[in-house]
Formats: structure tokens, C-alpha cells, sequence
């Protein structure tokens, strides 16, 4: 992805202006010294999950679940 190329000493003279543009268009900046890049400012982005559906798909279903099965239960038997 190609971004905008911008010298150090320029980008240290405009970086609030610089930091405002970025975040406005989302469009990245490479930062460099001497004619080689050195840093690539891009901008933040926050990925928020939902708390209510996050894990929605994230299960399997192995089996039938709703049938009752042939074997006894000791969970309430006194012989523990």
C-alpha cells in the first residue's frame, strides 16, 4: 500500500497537523531521514467487539442434544 512520503524535519515542524489529517482521511504517512523511510504513521482504529453476540458461531452441535439417553445417572445415588 503506497502512503505519502514526508522528511522528518517536516513532519516535526506539522505533526499536530499532520496527526489531524491522517485521522480525518485515514490516509498513512511514512516518515523519513535522509531519503529512507524510518516510521509509518497510520491511524488508530479501535476494533470493539459487541459484548452481546461475541461468540455467536463459536460452538458445534455434536449430536442429538434433546433425546434422553439409555444409561443411568449415579449424580443421585447414595453411593458416592
Amino acid at each position: 500500500m503506497a502512503s505519502k512520503r514526508i522528511p522528518a524535519g517536516t513532519f516535526k515542524a506539522k505533526c499536530l497537523k499532520l496527526m489531524d489529517h491522517i485521522a480525518a482521511t485515514g490516509e498513512a504517512i511514512t516518515v523519513t531521514k535522509h531519503g529512507t523511510p524510518v516510521v509509518r504513521v497510520v491511524p488508530a482504529v479501535e476494533q470493539r467487539t459487541p459484548f452481546v453476540g461475541r461468540l455467536a458461531g463459536s460452538g458445534a452441535r455434536i449430536g442429538d442434544v434433546t433425546s434422553p439417553i439409555d444409561e443411568m445417572w449415579d449424580a443421585l445415588s447414595d453411593d458416592v
